[in-house]
């Protein structure tokens, strides 16, 4: 499992503080997938800049490879504010597409056939060990899931040794903390922009409305 799909089955988690934005995940998405290249040593940041290793081949796992694919391979690069946006679009989308076709995910069957199917995580070893790395407060998806505003993981009193990037989970590095940097800015401004958004929206409303 990768960092993604771990953030995916955490924001998936069915607890009422668990509202995550579709904008606001790929965004997040995006930005893990970019920490997992970087922990494979399939890139490197140039400041803000993501330089492909074309030495290097990425996971085996098939949307990181996409991701790995769809890296911008020619002088000057992408910087990773222009990943996040370009690679982060409908992303939240293609994990759950992915998840179902794995099993992980499963649609509720409804008696009503008005709305659309509920999606429910199944109880699965992949299920598992993304809520064991969250209970851990593991920093890097800890981190990710706060910038979609899920907030949670084990007590303060055990976080001392939460940072030691065992059992594969990603270790945080200067490159990481800057993706993670460039992750919480790209969600605020998504934000701002539905903010933006809804005063245009009232605005006109009232315009019709009148005195």
């Amino acid at each position: 499992m990768t960092t993604a799909k771990d953030l995916f089955i955490i924001a998936m988690d069915p607890r009422p503080d668990r509202s995550v934005g579709q904008g606001d995940l790929s965004l997040a998405l995006a930005g893990a997938e970019l920490i997992d290249l970087i922990g494979a040593h399939t890139v490197t940041l140039d400041g803000e800049r993501i330089v492909p290793d074309g030495a290097r081949s990425a996971s085996d796992d098939q949307l990181l490879g996409e991701a790995s694919a769809a890296l911008a391979r020619d002088v000057p690069y992408e910087s990773v504010e222009d990943w996040l946006w370009r690679r982060g679009r409908d992303l939240s989308a293609a994990y759950q597409s992915a998840l179902e076709g794995d099993g992980q995910l499963t649609r509720e069957r409804r008696r009503s056939p008005f709305g659309p199917a509920r999606v429910e995580l199944v109880d699965s070893a992949a299920r598992r060990r993304a809520l064991s790395r969250w209970e851990a407060d593991e920093p890097v998806l800890a981190a990710l899931a706060s910038a979609v505003g899920i907030r949670g993981g084990r007590s303060g009193e055990d976080e001392g040794d939460a940072d030691d990037g065992s059992d594969g989970d990603a270790v945080v590095t200067s490159e990481v903390t800057a993706v993670l940097a460039v992750v919480n800015d790209a969600v605020m401004e998504l934000e701002a922009v539905r903010q933006r958004r809804n005063i245009e929206k009232a605005a006109f409303a009232n315009i019709w409305r009148g005195p």
